[in-house]
């Protein structure tokens, strides 16, 4: 068991944002359409969830060779339908389940895994494949689907909510269909336009028409191609917001300002001091205040933010006032903050915390997810005493060298058995 070590600790310094994991997975699943080289560079290959899905594209035929933060992936034997997979699961086998369903006329995948936010279930996948035409259903612990004819065929898909994962595959689904797919109601954020960009390089005839829809005007096939991974936007908050709460100096490179207008406005708002530079952001500490925020589609406040935002409220005199649109009561991570004197409360699908500076004690507590697990090392650094994070593990699942950077902004830090 994984556990991270935190002490008290004023952050200072510089540090460069990896590539996101929220990009990078997609990618991954987007290698799949083709038979010829995929290399993704700036890509996060210490991820968990990374070298997880790594390990699936091996299990299903293909050859991955990763070289610090550049990845190769070639297609050396014939691809194939079935993923057997005995390892940790992660919810990105759905978007294999569409790419091979697409190229291959069919597929079986285990059942999705990762962070259990909430009810996240499938059937927006269901529904898009079967708008597709095709055959989708359960069995045993595996999710299976089959064109009805060689070939999933284009159609439109309205989709009820925006949600991110089912516009990732309604994407990957349509560029080998035939015909024309139209996706409605569309959630565009940057991690699907970096998927955007890679499958235009691949060859893909993709359009972007705002929020409305997304067409995608099916090919025979995809080609291989070379695409840099955008910058880790949740990283970026991460960085930003552990500054402010230990009142650091520090400059964050490659920042994604486009990204993260909403959330800047928010938190410039609320008492941090921020200054743009080139490409860079500089934090200059600041007095945090409360903050109201409820998430939503970008450009709105993404969920994952929230737990982040949660631990700024910690360190903030007053109340402060969190609603997740998306994930109702993804809020579990507050009763671990409680242990470490955290006051808050649940009302509805709000969460209200009572913050107070210097109110947290450290203690040991645990990573119920991989935001959540970061949310807790940025309270440890503020609260009094040794905070042990178990189960932290669920952290290096979206952070490049989660300890070796708090370290290197000056933070004491380290893995312990």
């Amino acid at each position: 068991m994984k556990r991270l070590q935190i002490h008290p600790s004023r952050l200072h310094g510089t540090v460069a944002l990896s590539g996101a994991k929220n990009s990078a997975l997609r990618l991954l699943a987007a290698s799949l359409l083709t038979t010829e080289r995929v290399t993704l560079t700036n890509y996060p290959s210490a991820l968990l969830d990374a070298q997880v899905h790594v390990g699936m594209l091996e299990a299903l035929g293909k050859a991955c060779k990763t070289d610090g933060d550049r990845i190769e992936i070639v297609e050396r034997n014939p691809i194939r339908e079935q993923l057997d997979w005995d390892g940790r699961s992660i919810r990105n086998t759905l978007l294999i389940l569409g790419a091979l369903t697409a190229r291959l006329g069919a597929a079986k995948v285990p059942l999705p895994g990762g962070c259990k936010l909430g009810e996240r279930k499938y059937d927006l996948h269901v529904m898009l494949l079967e708008r597709l035409g095709a055959r989708v259903w359960e069995e045993g612990d595996f999710l299976c689907a089959e064109a009805t004819d060689e070939r999933l065929t284009g159609a439109d898909i309205n989709l009820p909510l925006r949600s991110t994962g089912a516009t990732e595959n309604a994407i990957l689904c349509g560029t080998l269909s035939h015909g024309i797919t139209r996706v409605w109601n569309p959630h565009i954020r940057p991690e699907i336009l970096d998927l955007i960009a890679l499958l235009r390089s691949m060859g893909a005839k993709i359009r972007v028409f705002g929020q409305e829809h997304i067409e995608i005007t099916g090919v025979d096939e995809l080609t291989g191609a070379e695409h840099g991974v955008i910058a880790d936007n949740m990283e970026a908050i991460t960085w930003l917001v552990g500054a402010v709460m230990t009142d650091g100096d520090v400059e964050i490179i490659d920042f994604p300002f486009s990204d993260l207008e909403v959330v800047l406005s928010h938190l410039k708002a609320a008492g941090a001091r921020l200054f743009a530079h080139e490409n860079a952001l500089i934090v200059r500490g600041g007095s945090p205040y409360p903050i109201e925020i409820s998430t939503g589609p970008h450009p709105g406040i993404n969920s994952d933010v929230q737990p982040i935002l949660a631990a700024w409220a910690s360190s903030c005199m007053g109340e402060s006032r969190i609603i997740d649109l998306r994930f109702p009561g993804r809020y579990a991570y507050a009763e671990e903050m409680a242990r470490m004197g955290l006051q808050h409360e649940v009302i509805g699908d709000m969460l209200i915390i009572h913050g107070k500076r210097g109110g947290l004690v450290g203690a040991e507590v645990r990573a119920l997810d991989l935001r959540a697990g970061a949310a807790l090392a940025l309270c440890g650094l503020t609260a009094m005493g040794e905070t042990v994070i178990n189960d932290a593990w669920q952290i290096e699942r979206g952070y490049v060298d989660f300890a070796d950077k708090l370290r290197s902004l000056g933070a004491e830090a380290e893995w312990i058995a």
